[in-house]
């Protein structure tokens, strides 16, 4: 039997959708996740995701219906942003700050990133969840730390490299297991920082 197939919706009736506390729902969402880092999106059944949180597979459809939604909801409980906070006084500073967070938390990330890569292509819904789950709020947090560095005048506002810190570093994130067979990790990004973001942006 597919995954697809597996996952059909039961008939659940006019069974109402039960109140969970959050920390029950939090483990269904960590649950889900991890299956997908483990197995790829597509693998993922809703069997085996009750499985691992020991409860039925009806409690699951009751609360999220289908499993994109339960995954989209699952992304976004699980957003958290990692460059938030960050504020060295400098410029320089606050990226290497942010390529050490950023190297600590790629093994997980990168995973699930790869994992739903085909999925969220196809799912709007799921792509959505991704992007505001992983990847805006990590944007916004980088874009003010950028603006901080141009308030300050250790940049110019007007350097065309600003733009394209965000995308260099989910790049090299994404990129380096492709390239390499291994996750960006601190060590990595500290020295990409050094060797091609603070050249491009007229930093020591």
């Amino acid at each position: 039997m597919t995954s697809q197939a597996a996952d059909q919706p039961e008939q659940a009736g006019s069974s109402r959708r039960s109140k969970l506390t959050p920390e029950r729902e939090q483990e269904f969402f960590d649950a889900v996740l991890e299956e997908i880092r483990q197995c790829g999106y597509e693998a993922v059944t809703m069997d085996g995701v009750a499985a691992r949180a020991r409860c039925s597979k009806s409690t699951l459809y009751r609360q999220w219906r289908t499993k994109p939604r339960f995954v989209a909801a699952a992304l976004r409980s699980s957003g958290q942003t990692r460059f938030a906070g960050i504020d060295t006084g400098t410029l320089a500073g606050d990226l290497r700050e942010a390529a050490r967070t950023a190297g600590a938390w790629s093994a997980q990330d990168t995973s699930l990133l790869q994992a739903l890569g085909h999925a969220v292509t196809q799912d709007p819904e799921l792509a959505r969840a991704l992007r505001e789950a992983l990847v805006e709020p990590e944007i916004v947090a980088l874009r003010a730390i950028l603006r901080r560095g141009a308030e300050r005048g250790e940049v110019s506002a007007e350097n065309p490299a600003l733009e394209y810190v965000p995308a260099q570093f989910f790049g090299v994130l994404r990129v380096r297991p492709l390239l390499e067979g291994r996750n960006a990790d601190p060590d990595y990004l500290l020295r990409f920082v050094e060797a091609a973001v603070l050249p491009a942006l007229g930093l020591e």
